[in-house]
């Protein structure tokens, strides 16, 4: 069993920075995928950002690219996503999630466990 649990969330102005960080349980952190996703309000949840198990392969969306980093420490059984130049259109609810399969992915069905997600919100 894997449980995950976000934290770092919190009110930032437009410009900002952030970062988040999920700590995972269990003893396969480092050999599996993790990903971010976050899901603003009436919207539907949507990937942010992918990373292999050996950190050797990062994955992005669009919308993000260039302005967020995920990163892991397997030591820490922790992964990040660092989020800068933030925008408005960032507020979400931002979940990590844990994929039991290979290379980085961008489906929420390739993801078998959740964390509870963390409020990050950008004003203006």
């Amino acid at each position: 069993q894997v449980q995950l649990v976000e934290s770092g969330g919190g009110l930032v102005q437009a410009g900002g920075s952030l970062r988040l960080s999920c700590a995972a349980s269990g003893h396969f952190f480092n050999s599996f995928t993790m990903g971010w996703f976050r899901q603003a309000p009436g919207k539907e949840r949507e990937f942010v950002a992918s990373i292999s198990r050996n950190d050797d392969n990062t994955y992005y969306a669009d919308s993000v690219k260039g302005r967020f980093t995920i990163s892991r420490d397997n030591a820490r059984n922790t992964v990040y996503l660092q989020m800068n130049s933030l925008k408005l259109e960032d507020t979400a609810i931002y979940y990590c999630a844990f994929s039991v399969w290979p290379g980085v992915r961008s489906t929420e069905s390739s993801y078998g466990y959740w964390g509870q997600g963390t409020q990050v919100t950008v004003s203006s």
